[in-house]
């Protein structure tokens, strides 16, 4: 028997349990699919918004993997805590797959970042998706005007929450919190900005459109930024994407200028929101001081000819009382594996983690950690699969030692507190059931004793 033991239980690592337990050429083989948290799903459940609820559906397809007879859950183990780290993983498992992802923010590196009322979006994702970490942020939302730096997907979805009214809400496994909060919202403006053009924006055309069907929400592009863009003039030369998404910008723009040159009819009132779709714009400083930001100065700026940007010397000031941060996720460093700084990634060859360039026994990564954050959720299957080959090949010097003591036994014994698939499923009931209280659907536990009371688990170190 070869015991492999992934960790992380996201797309990434399902995808990994998966490609080894659907292969031919090692049938006996036992996967142990490790997360810290007592749930599993990753960031399909606590990256993807709750209004997307399709994409949330993907965790069917996930579970199926997680039910697998020789595919077990645990939830509530914490790799790389005393006694649990990267050695005492390999005397318990014949090999051991890092699917962790990037579990942090990239910084903008300007003053002022850190001020009150500056924060990174992957904080406000947590906290509107009830991560459990995220557990005593607040949000009051009592800005007027909000600005989001970036134009990914991530981005986008921060937007649109800012946007969206507690009622469109309710029906969505949001906290209560939360949803309180946006009832409660006073944000009238939100300004989403990117230092490049519309042509080389991270967003696909599916996120952005989602924006104009928002409703009493109005999109203002300034026309004369999509001009800047040498590719919104020839768009044919751009892929797919990026024509799709200059397209429709250039529509919203169009429909802008003809609101504009009409003028407001008689008697009609204004839209409750407005989306700022801004370009060219990269940010210098957060204005604010200790009582919080102000907004954010941008340097105007302009294509260099070489598909990057340059610096004009003119600045413009957005005025913001929220700052979120959206320019990409970051991995860390993982205890006793090696770490590469400048790419955020671990190093490796074909999945096998790579210590001073020669490969380190039994140890595998997959995922942004093995890639860095790249791609959509189905970028993970081929990179997994990449990976599950390369273990399985190493699989006759993997398993010479035979099988071991039984890896829940020596994780307890490590000092975690396992939350097998029973646990999560009783944590989905009680969700279910807190939901139905409050005249709702499924609505998320939102902290850490919520989650391992449900679970039944209990864990003195939290």
């Amino acid at each position: 028997m070869l015991r492999v033991a992934v960790i992380g239980s996201g797309p990434s690592g399902v995808y990994t349990a998966q490609s080894l337990i659907e292969q031919q050429t090692v049938p006996d083989i036992e996967v142990y699919v490790l997360d810290r948290l007592p749930c599993p799903y990753g960031l399909v459940r606590y990256g993807v918004a709750p209004d997307h609820e399709k994409i949330k559906s993907l965790q069917n397809n996930l579970r199926t993997v997680l039910e697998h007879p020789r595919v077990r859950f645990l939830g509530n183990v914490e790799v790389g805590a005393p006694g649990l780290g990267v050695e005492e993983l390999r005397e318990i498992f014949d090999a051991v797959v890092f699917c962790v992802g990037a579990a942090t923010d990239r910084h903008l590196g300007i003053p002022g970042e850190e001020l009150p009322g500056s924060h990174p979006a992957t904080e406000f994702v947590a906290w509107y998706s009830a991560h459990p970490d995220a557990a005593a942020v607040r949000f009051t939302l009592a800005a007027r005007s909000a600005l989001v730096i970036g134009v990914g997907n991530v981005a986008v979805d921060v937007a649109r929450m800012l946007s969206r009214g507690a009622a469109e809400l309710a029906a969505t496994d949001m906290p209560q919190g939360p949803l309180g909060a946006l009832a409660d919202s006073r944000v009238e403006d939100v300004w989403m900005v990117g230092r490049r053009g519309p042509s080389q924006a991270k967003f696909t055309t599916k996120e952005l459109r989602e924006l104009g069907s928002l409703p009493d929400t109005d999109l203002c592009v300034r026309p004369e930024e999509l001009a800047l863009d040498p590719a919104y003039r020839d768009p044919g030369e751009l892929p797919a994407v990026g024509r799709r998404n200059v397209e429709v910008l250039r529509g919203w723009a169009e429909r802008a200028t003809e609101r504009a040159a009409s003028g407001p009819e008689a008697g009609a009132a204004g839209p409750r929101r407005r989306i700022h779709l801004r370009f060219f714009l990269r940010p210098v400083e957060v204005l604010g001081d200790a009582a919080g930001v102000r907004g954010v100065r941008f340097e105007r700026t302009a294509p260099d000819g070489h598909g990057g940007v340059t610096g004009t010397g003119e600045f413009e000031d957005i005025e913001g009382q929220l700052v979120l941060r959206s320019v990409g996720y970051r991995g860390t460093p993982q205890p006793g594996l090696p770490f590469d700084e400048r790419t955020g990634t671990v190093p490796h060859r074909a999945g096998r983690v790579l210590r001073d360039g020669a490969p380190l026994p039994g140890v595998y990564v997959a995922g942004w950690i093995k890639r860095g954050p790249t791609g959509v959720i189905g970028t993970n299957r081929p990179c997994a699969k990449e990976t599950a080959q390369s273990l399985l090949a190493d699989a006759p010097a993997l398993a010479e030692r035979g099988a071991g003591e039984d890896p829940v036994v020596a994780l307890t014994r490590a000092g975690q507190c396992p939350v097998p698939w029973p646990g999560w499923l009783a944590i989905e009931a009680a969700e279910a059931e807190w939901g139905r209280g409050l005249g709702r659907g499924t609505v998320k536990l939102p902290d850490w004793a919520g989650l391992l009371a449900a679970a039944g688990a209990a864990d003195p170190t939290r």
